[in-house]
């Protein structure tokens, strides 16, 4: 028999007991304690970064700018802002709680939340023996217990500042890093007027102006491998302006110490303020920590010049002289390198040619490029070899120490070329390692070049490439330079040696990149290392730490080389610029300049040449001489002097440097002129700067038996020279000139 249910019953049990809600889960608040406000001063000779934490912990930035007396005034300060503006000027902005439009660290937790509130718990400043002043703030989420150290680091003479990042996962479940940016820096004027530099193969550093617009501007690279071709981790920022000065205005230059992706971001708010953030780039690098691991970030330098863009990049030449090149101001050699004059090829009686040559043109270093390897597959073509580093015993018979015993025999360096971070799908190496190459799983592997890319991130190819460097010095004891190339960015990455954590792997590539550079540089301290890669493609501060120099461009084109050079001299160094003298028609562009305006070019760099020195006439020849002995005279002022840029070539048809000795004891003048100009106009007029008011200085030109300047070899007061200027007769395109101020007793 059925039984029912009176509807009236039913409905009455559907009706909740009055009083009797649903039980929610309530997770109280964590307090923040509050912060006494106190002044955080970042100072250098010139220059101050004022931080100060609000009452409620939140880390500020009030100023950077150039010195301007007690900071303790800044306690005062309040900086009027809308009420849409977010939590104010944050140092460190994170994506959580009152956030303003961009954030500098971005994290996932384990229960799914993405929100991060950091506050000031404390710092420390302390000085070390060289008196670089180290200022650690500490910043902590109270509900996640992660932990941010922002450490910087004060270079007081050069008035540069390095900052970079700490992050603890003080919790108990792993998390993950999706954004974590070196720095942010917060900035406010009227206007931004931004410079930047894009390029690629054959024209890297190509100068690029842009006056900020409201919203976000991004400079960025995911070419992994090959990370400042397509543009330059490193800019400069004229405040209040739309004009680029040399000598002029607050300006502020930065760069990223990283040789991977990365991202610069420009981000002006509704209140007109700029935020830059500088670090790693987020795409496709999501970074797993677990419970009480730390990820450190890589440096990002900042300088202030308050005297327009030339003492901005004086400052971080200074710096980078001093702190960061690997062994400067060293001189490195001048040199031959084989590639261009011989490319694959070539046999020993071909390299003892051109050993014999150098000799006698005054150059101090051969380099043996590609070509020299692979046994099973031997290196005669681009298309395989890459990876079996054994002597091609049909090419060389006598071997890389008869070679290098030669060259020494003859008074110069001896130097080879490797790419180790590379493989040929043709090449003993991929067969017998194909789980060591950069592949996604289940997809063709992308060729270019005729290359694959070997998995940095994996330890065992870490060891396997270190060794192929070990190998190669073991081949003569007499090998005392080594370029070191990298010809192919990574597409379709993956790796078989990080499994699930395939968002790893361009950071840890880099990591990978460093370790091996790090124990080279334990065990071979004195070797001269050339970073190359398809020329320009990783000129950046991280690789410089360990690298003498870098191959600046492929495009060996004089008249390319010149906007090239300049636009890599606004951040780098001149000494660590590897510039080469090539062969007519030119190899990359076809374009024929005079060897006089070739030498003059390179000379303003490190001196190289790379073509058949028996292809040059005897006249040729005798001019090489002539200007590698007077580039011996000084180039110690170019390696190790303050550069004063004096015409632009983006800016007219001539271009002007002038490099000044640290004691301003001595000079020299670059100039070129890179159009026609009719007879209707004047004499070219260059201004100088930058030499000692009080002293008089003897002018010579070098490298010819007509001045072009009518009081070539006279002396001259510094004020003649820098308010007057020197006049050139500089009328055709390509013509060149090179003077050597020294100052009179």
């Amino acid at each position: 028999m059925k039984r029912f249910i009176p509807l009236a019953l039913l409905l009455l049990l559907c009706i909740p007991l009055r009083g009797e809600k649903k039980k929610e889960i309530q997770r109280p608040v964590v307090p923040v304690p509050e912060v006494v406000p106190q002044i955080i001063p970042i100072e250098t000779d010139h220059t101050q970064l004022i931080l100060r934490p609000t009452p409620k912990g939140l880390l500020e930035t009030l100023y950077y700018g150039a010195r301007i007396g007690e900071p303790q005034v800044f306690l005062k300060q309040y900086r009027g802002r809308g009420s849409r503006s977010g939590a104010g000027p944050l140092a460190f902005p994170v994506a959580g709680g009152i956030t303003p439009p961009d954030a500098a660290l971005s994290v996932a937790y384990a229960d799914g939340s993405c929100n991060t509130e950091l506050y000031y718990t404390g710092h420390t400043q302390t000085q070390d023996e060289a008196g670089v002043v180290t200022t650690v703030i500490s910043l902590k989420d109270y509900v996640t217990l992660l932990e941010v150290r922002l450490v910087y680091e004060a270079y007081r003479q050069e008035d540069v500042i390095a900052v970079h990042t700490e992050i603890r996962n003080g919790g108990k479940k792993a998390v993950t890093l999706q954004e974590y940016a070196s720095a942010a820096l917060l900035l406010s004027a009227e206007r931004y007027l931004l410079t930047s530099f894009h390029g690629d193969w054959a024209k890297e550093m190509q100068m690029e102006r842009t006056l900020l617009p409201y919203g976000r501007h991004t400079i960025e690279s995911r070419n992994g491998t090959q990370a400042t071709q397509p543009a330059n981790p490193a800019f400069l920022l004229s405040l209040d302006t739309d004009r680029f000065s040399e000598t002029e205005g607050r300006v502020i230059a930065g760069a990223l110490e990283w040789s991977g992706n990365f991202s610069l971001r420009f981000t002006r708010d509704p209140s007109g303020d700029l935020t830059v953030i500088g670090g790693i780039h987020a795409a496709a690098a999501a970074y797993p920590l677990k419970p009480g691991e730390v990820f450190e970030t890589p440096r990002m330098l900042q300088t202030f010049s308050n005297a327009g863009a030339g003492q901005a990049s004086r400052n971080l030449h200074r710096w980078a002289r001093k702190w960061n090149i690997y062994r400067a101001p060293d001189i490195n050699p001048t040199l031959l390198n084989s590639w261009e004059g011989a490319y694959f090829q070539f046999n020993t009686q071909t390299l003892l040619g051109m050993i014999d040559d150098a000799a006698g043109m005054g150059l101090e270093l051969f380099v043996l490029d590609d070509g020299w390897f692979g046994t099973k597959y031997p290196r005669n073509n681009s298309r395989q070899g890459l990876g079996d580093w054994e002597v091609n015993a049909e090419k060389l018979p006598e071997g890389i120490d008869s070679l290098a015993s030669y060259a020494h025999g003859k008074g110069l360096k001896f130097g080879i070329w490797i790419e180790p971070e590379m493989v040929s799908p043709r090449s003993r190496l991929a067969e017998e390692h194909p789980d060591w190459v950069v592949r996604s799983a289940g997809r063709e592997i992308p060729e270019s070049r005729n290359q694959w890319v070997l998995d940095l991130s994996n330890p065992a190819v870490q060891d396997f490439v270190f060794g192929v460097f070990a190998r190669t010095m073991a081949l003569s004891d007499k090998i005392d330079y080594v370029k070191w190339d990298c010809n192919r960015p990574v597409y379709s990455f993956g790796s078989d040696y990080l499994g699930t954590q395939q968002t790893r792997f361009y950071v840890a590539y880099v990591q990978g990149f460093y370790k091996i550079v790090r124990r080279i540089r334990e065990r071979y301290p004195d070797v001269i290392l050339q970073c190359c890669a398809s020329g320009g493609a990783r000129v950046d501060y991280g690789a410089l730490r360990y690298f003498n120099e870098v191959w600046t461009s492929d495009n060996t084109d004089a008249l390319e080389r010149v906007r090239i050079q300049y636009g890599t001299g606004l951040i780098y160094p001149a000494c660590v610029q590897g510039s080469h003298v090539s062969a007519v028609p030119n190899h990359q562009t076809g374009n024929v300049t005079p060897l006089k305006f070739r030498l003059d070019v390179a000379a303003a760099g490190r001196l190289g040449m790379e073509l058949q020195p028996r292809n040059l006439t005897e006249a040729e020849q005798a001019l090489c001489r002539r200007c590698i002995e007077s580039y011996k005279q000084y180039r110690d002022i170019v390696f190790a002097g303050d550069l004063y840029r004096l015409a632009s070539p983006y800016e007219g048809d001539a271009c002007a440097l002038l490099f000044v000795s640290e004691d301003r004891s001595r000079a020299v003048l670059f100039s070129y002129s890179l159009g026609f100009r009719s007879r209707a106009m004047r004499d070219r007029t260059v201004r100088l700067q930058g030499l000692d008011a009080a002293r008089h200085y003897r002018v010579r030109e070098l490298n010819t038996d007509k001045s072009c300047w009518w009081g070539d070899g006279g002396i001259y007061e510094a004020d003649y020279l820098m308010g007057n200027g020197m006049d050139l007769k500089q009328y055709k395109m390509y013509d060149s000139a090179i003077f050597l101020l020294e100052a009179q007793p």
